[in-house]
């Protein structure tokens, strides 16, 4: 939800962010250009409490400026300040950071309880739409009110998948969904699908162009020299030596054929180990030490998913790019081990410059 929302047109200046600190009259709130403001909060400034995915103010409750801590959202409208940076409040609308961890750990659940695949077949006109999980075939039933969402050519995060419909799905797409499932497990009632076309690449780096953002490889799947767009929200990690050596053991070891899931939770090349050691990659990224692209070197093993514009000569961009993975390719030299792009459960957005979190890579 975007606390923009909530706030009237009529009320700039504004300042929306995460609290970085507060006193007992002021607000510290950085915003997602990473510039701090001041906010001085006078006793007749109205402050409220609103819950994550809020449309309006009908659900706000009043609440007081101590009650307010680090690392809550808040959109704050008044007056400008003396100095550029500083804004004096008439209203601050408040986000809790604990009830936003709740909505986004929910969020998260339910995609994951609802589940995806590769798309096999997608049919319009009856609203169906089967989808390959593992070694298993789901059909996806759209409802009249299935909200639909794609990653576009530089779609890299959740919050970016742009509005879409079920034309817009072809085969071969990664779907997400979200639902209730039958007793069987064999079909599902959508109540939102996400998707997207998605290209995996791992190999050593050949070349690095900090200037343009870009990375070189040559994937070890194609064995194809491919370059791939590192965007400024790009996913960057790194991959501890040990927990890789782990995952590469993993990924060696021997799986029964059609096992595991492949990103999106469709089938991949590979042994079934593989595949869930991808999976299992996948999980634990945000756990991971962050990189820059600055901070990558000529011969580091990277791999990579990204997002496919359409055309066979558009340039990839990384949703995410893992570094340090060599005795992951080691164990897996025809790139058998893949991630997955999906990070479903988005952090409510604060609008207007606080930025969400999590999201859906």
């Amino acid at each position: 939800m975007a606390l923009a929302s909530v706030a009237s047109a009529q009320a700039p200046p504004r300042a929306a962010g995460t609290v970085k600190a507060s006193t007992a009259d002021t607000l510290t709130v950085t915003n997602s250009a990473g510039q701090e403001i001041t906010v001085a909060v006078p006793r007749a400034a109205q402050v409220v409490l609103v819950p994550p995915g809020s449309k309006t103010l009908s659900d706000a409750t009043p609440t007081t400026l101590s009650n307010i801590a680090v690392g809550d959202k808040v959109l704050v409208t008044g007056t400008a300040g003396d100095a550029a940076d500083s804004l004096h409040a008439v209203r601050v609308i408040v986000m809790k950071s604990a009830a936003i961890a709740e909505t986004h750990a929910a969020e998260e659940a339910a995609w994951q309880r609802g589940g995806g695949g590769l798309v096999q077949t997608v049919d319009a006109a009856n609203g169906t739409i089967v989808v390959m999980s593992g070694a298993r075939t789901l059909t996806v039933h759209v409802m009249p009110t299935t909200t639909f969402r794609r990653y576009s050519g530089d779609s890299v995060k959740f919050e970016d998948a742009v509005a879409s419909q079920i034309s817009d799905i072809r085969p071969g797409d990664q779907l997400r969904v979200r639902g209730t499932r039958a007793a069987d497990g064999s079909s599902i009632q959508a109540d939102g699908i996400v998707t997207g076309s998605f290209r995996n690449f791992s190999g050593l780096l050949s070349s690095i162009d900090s200037a343009n953002g870009t990375v070189t490889l040559k994937d070890l799947a194609t064995k194809k020299v491919v370059t791939v767009k590192v965007a400024a929200n790009s996913d960057l990690r790194r991959i501890p030596a040990e927990v890789a050596a782990r995952f590469a053991a993993r990924s060696a070891g021997a799986g029964p054929a059609g096992g595991g899931a492949a990103p999106g939770g469709g089938a991949a090349p590979g042994g079934g180990a593989a595949r869930a050691a991808g999976n299992d990659l996948s999980q634990m990224l945000s756990r991971l030490p962050t990189e820059t692209l600055g901070g990558l070197k000529v011969g580091d093993a990277v791999m990579i998913v990204a997002t496919q514009p359409p055309g066979d000569a558009a340039q990839p961009t990384a949703v995410t790019l893992l570094a340090g993975v060599e005795p992951i390719l080691r164990a897996s030299p025809k790139g058998d081990t893949q991630l997955t792009p999906w990070s479903m459960g988005s952090e409510p957005d604060t609008g207007g410059g606080a930025g969400g979190g999590g999201g859906a890579r």
